[in-house]
């Protein structure tokens, strides 16, 4: 029999005590390798709510389980694709998660507008949000507008609420007729109640295009101005409060979910679950530190940035002036072949029974 010398007793030794520090079962962990990206940057608060409460939450759950860990492969900022680009890009699997910008897809997803055509409804994204995640998670007809696009959803994104952001002074909704206002595509009807010409564009976009002149301000949000730094060309605030939209969700590839784990799945849907609740409480939070927040940091720039709320009258006169958008909403989709009347209605409901009091009856 062979005598070991002391080195190489000492090193077999090591090797052992090595093994045994591991952890039973870490060896049959097993890796999965998934691509997480969006066309706006982490500075957007429901972007950067994906790596910062998303991903740490499904991680959280895989390592309580310790059968599975995700390798995530980050590609925010729009690194895969641009703001025009997000249903496709989930749904061919360019990337494997991402968010998905619902309200630049009218034409894919004509259902999921339906908070876009019923504005001045709430100011509370908490609402809007938990009124969506509950309709998609238990009904059909709106779930079924993301499974055709090969998609699984997995929580719903909002806005804070939505207000002016201009060149110019606005003094009376009277000085918005003829004036060119960018606005996140669909989102533009709003402008129909003050003769304003809406122009296509995105947060990626607005800065230059209220520089160059392609437009002379925006409707949108504050959490979106403030990151964007688009007060410094749309200096004057005009605080109209017209209400939070459903912009779209978190959403993975269905192929993708298919091959994953029955484990890896359920964090997943309990993850989305987490984000678009936080996301929701952060908008209500964030929505006056953001505007508190352009006003100091632009108050040196010229002209400085100043706040003005828009007048009650003024306001009553826009949220009146407004054609019937839901209806319109309705009868588009019902041509289609969809229940839509039975679908605002249900909204409604699902809005009010949250709290929300609406300023105008889009039921109507």
């Amino acid at each position: 029999m062979k005598t070991l010398n002391r080195s190489t007793f000492l090193r077999l030794a090591a090797v052992g005590a090595a093994a045994l520090a591991v952890p039973l079962g870490a060896a049959a962990q097993q890796v999965i390798n998934l691509t997480v990206a969006s066309s706006h940057p982490t500075t957007i608060p429901w972007v950067g709510f994906i790596p910062q409460v998303f991903m740490p939450e499904v991680d959280k759950r895989l390592a309580a389980g310790g059968k599975y860990k995700i390798q995530w492969k980050e590609a925010f900022g729009g690194q895969l694709y641009k703001a025009n680009a997000t249903l496709t890009s989930v749904e061919q699997g360019i990337t494997d998660i991402g968010w998905v910008f619902s309200y630049l897809e009218p034409a894919k997803m004509p259902i999921s507008q339906l908070s876009v055509h019923t504005p001045f409804v709430t100011s509370d994204s908490r609402i809007v949000l938990g009124a969506m995640n509950e309709l998609i998670d238990k009904n059909p007809v709106f779930r079924a507008e993301w499974d055709k696009y090969n998609l699984v959803f997995l929580g719903a994104t909002g806005s804070d609420t939505y207000d002016l952001y201009t060149k110019f002074p606005v003094k009376s909704i009277d000085d918005l007729k003829g004036k060119k206002i960018s606005a996140p595509g669909i989102l533009g009807l709003w402008l129909r109640g003050v003769g304003a010409t809406p122009v296509d564009g995105a947060l990626t976009t607005f800065y230059t295009d209220i520089q160059t002149g392609v437009s002379e301000g925006v409707v949108s949000l504050a959490t979106g101005i403030l990151p964007t730094k688009i007060y410094e060309v749309a200096p004057y605030i005009t605080k109209v409060n017209m209400g939070v939209v459903f912009s779209g969700g978190l959403a993975i590839n269905r192929d993708t979910w298919a091959k994953l784990p029955p484990e890896v799945q359920t964090a997943m849907r309990e993850a989305g679950a987490e984000y678009s609740r936080r996301h929701g409480e952060d908008l209500v939070q964030r929505h006056q530190t953001a505007m508190d927040r352009m006003v100091e940091v632009g108050k040196t720039q010229n002209p400085p940035v100043t706040v003005t709320p828009m007048s009650d009258a003024d306001r009553r006169k826009w949220i009146d002036s407004l054609p019937p958008l839901s209806q319109e909403w309705v009868k588009n989709n019902e041509a289609r072949g969809v229940q839509a009347k039975a679908l605002l209605s249900q909204y409604i409901a699902a809005v009010k029974a949250r709290g929300a009091q609406p300023e105008r009856d889009w039921e109507r």
